[in-house]
């Protein structure tokens, strides 16, 4: 059983900062990758960023030079800080991995339960 346990949402007025946080636990063997997507209301979800277990990152360009996602592999958790916040980044943002677990020996994709990132303007 793997669990991502997310963190560091809330409400932050336009030109803020938040830094999410999401631990993964479990019997695991090795994560590969590791990111955050955000699904607005009425929109679909969409990738955030994503790192790799060896550190390569991609973002979206409307997070670029904004958003900063890091990767802590001794503890399975990685961290995005997000800074000028506006209120367009307003979402439910999900953490997702690539786990390879002892269980089941292949490798699985994992969601969070979401976290709200409010931003007023």
């Amino acid at each position: 059983q793997v669990q991502l346990v997310e963190a560091g949402g809330g409400l932050v007025q336009a030109g803020g900062t938040l830094r999410l946080s999401c631990a993964a636990s479990g019997s695991i063997i090795s994560i590969n990758a590791m990111g955050w997507y955000r699904q607005a209301p009425g929109k679909q979800r969409e990738l955030v960023a994503r790192i790799t277990s060896g550190g390569s990152t991609n973002y979206a360009d409307s997070v670029k030079g904004r958003f900063t996602l890091s990767r802590d592999n001794a503890k399975n958790t990685v961290y995005l800080q997000m800074n000028s916040l506006q209120p367009e980044d307003t979402a439910v943002y999900y953490c997702n991995a690539d786990i390879i677990t002892y269980g089941l020996g292949v490798r699985v994709n994992y969601w969070g339960q979401g976290t709200q990132v409010t931003v007023s303007s």
